[in-house]
């Protein structure tokens, strides 16, 4: 659970109240709501925390920036962007993870993956942005590893990225090192926040407020448990396509369209063709989603998703597993579409000292051992990635709320007494667990 804190608005000196940087540092009395809370059904069992850091080890950690209205000023916002970390081992532990690569659509950037197809190994944390923050952040994470002392004489640092670049000013590059190591310093296992958090502040998704979410499956093999978890960033895909609990609720959901708080002239090149309406109460409460506006052709944006597990998995397994992630985003409703940068990564915490890679001891053995599942032993944990994969988009739409950006453009939060009202006009609501 989350307590408020608070950024500054870059050059203006005001306060903001955002949820959170870390959850190391914010509680709170109210617990955010989550698809499960509104009654949106799931297959499978849930970690404690239905989260990425249900996987032993693994920390999360952000740095949120949000500041300034109006029209888009390049270099001056406003700034609607951020940065996520994800550590496999955590802030203490630098030893390298086997890890696995997968692009459903390369039209995006995941640094540090070239060495990770050739080798399967991963020894660095996990960092997500904005698409023209990339470079910084990744000169942020070795000089991080560099003050952490971590081993290794260098290092290929994953940083991931998705284009926030019609609520934030992203040609303004207002990412700074500073944001990357705020985000890593924060890092905390435990329940995470959701929505407009971290790299995810400025997203959006099928035709609403998208951003970071997250779930975790819990499975048995023979006699063994183990965790698989998700982490999403979710910036993809049209209103028209949205499925949850496999309804395209975006075409029968009312309202909650995307609309413009003030009207510029000229009208701003990326909104030009969109014929976007004022907000109004038609446009927020009553219009039909099959007639709501979209932005672009309605596929533009991106998807980044990080399967972690405490499982025994080989790289060739790992990829396998990052393979099933575009089944559960086809259950929420993406095509995998030619802007899209859909850029899948999955590693696994099991078998620490096998292979240290680039960072291996001077003295390290030439040989060492490993577990790994059998190939038929793996149907389970790609079930899990599939179920964990769909639940973490539907969490970060059900987390973001509405956010009105760069050049008074309005993407409006996922209405959840809508979908609660398409879900049970279909049978599909779970009533018990249904929040108002």
């Amino acid at each position: 659970m989350l307590k408020s804190a608070c950024v500054v608005l870059c050059g203006m000196g005001m306060m903001l109240p955002v949820t959170g940087f870390a959850q190391s540092t914010e509680k709170s009395a109210t617990k955010a709501v989550r698809a499960r809370d509104l009654g949106v059904p799931f297959d499978g069992t849930p970690g404690t925390y239905n989260a990425i850091t249900d996987v032993a080890g693994v920390e999360v950690g952000y740095k949120t920036l949000i500041s300034g209205n109006g029209a888009m000023v390049i270099g001056k916002g406003p700034v609607r962007t951020g940065v996520t970390a994800i550590l496999p081992r955590g802030k203490t532990d630098g030893a390298s993870v086997f890890a696995g690569f997968f692009s459903g659509n390369g039209n995006g950037d995941m640094t540090g993956t070239h060495w990770i197809e050739e080798s399967g190994v991963m020894e660095t944390p996990i960092l997500i942005t904005n698409t023209l923050s990339v470079g910084v952040v990744r000169d942020a994470a070795a000089e991080w590893m560099t003050q952490k002392n971590r081993p290794g004489l260098f290092w290929y640092p994953v940083v991931a990225e998705t284009a926030d670049a019609y609520l934030n000013d992203i040609k303004g590059q207002h990412v700074t090192k500073q944001d990357a190591f705020d985000a890593l310093n924060s890092a905390a296992s435990g329940a995470i926040a959701e929505g407009n958090v971290g790299g995810g502040t400025g997203m959006f998704c099928n035709g609403f407020k998208g951003g970071s979410g997250s779930s975790s499956r819990v499975v048995k093999i023979g006699d063994a448990t183990y965790t698989v978890g998700v982490f999403t960033q979710c910036n993809y895909g049209g209103r028209g396509e949205l499925r949850i609990a496999g309804i395209p609720v975006g075409r029968e959901m009312k309202g909650a369209a995307v609309c413009l708080e003030k009207k510029l002239e000229p009208e701003p090149e990326l909104l030009q063709g969109s014929n976007l309406p004022l907000c109004d109460k038609t446009t927020m409460d009553e219009v039909a989603g099959n007639a709501a506006p979209v932005l672009g052709d309605g596929e533009l944006g991106s998807i980044i998703v990080i399967v972690a597990t405490d499982a025994p998995l080989s790289p060739d397994e790992l990829k396998r597993l990052a393979r099933r992630v575009p089944l559960g985003l086809g259950r929420a409703g993406t095509i995998l579409a030619n802007s899209s940068g859909d850029l899948f990564l999955a590693f696994s915490t099991a078998n620490k000292g096998a292979d240290d890679g680039n960072s291996s001891a001077r003295d390290a053995a030439h040989v060492s051992k490993m577990e790994r599942l059998t190939s038929d032993s793996m149907n389970a944990l790609f079930l899990a990635t599939v179920q964990a994969t769909e639940e973490s988009v539907d969490n970060a739409l059900v987390a973001a709320r509405t956010m009105e950006g760069a050049d008074y453009l309005v993407v409006p939060a996922l209405p959840h007494a809508e979908l609660q009202r398409v879900l049970r006009a279909h049978g599909l609501l779970v009533e018990s667990a249904a929040k108002p």
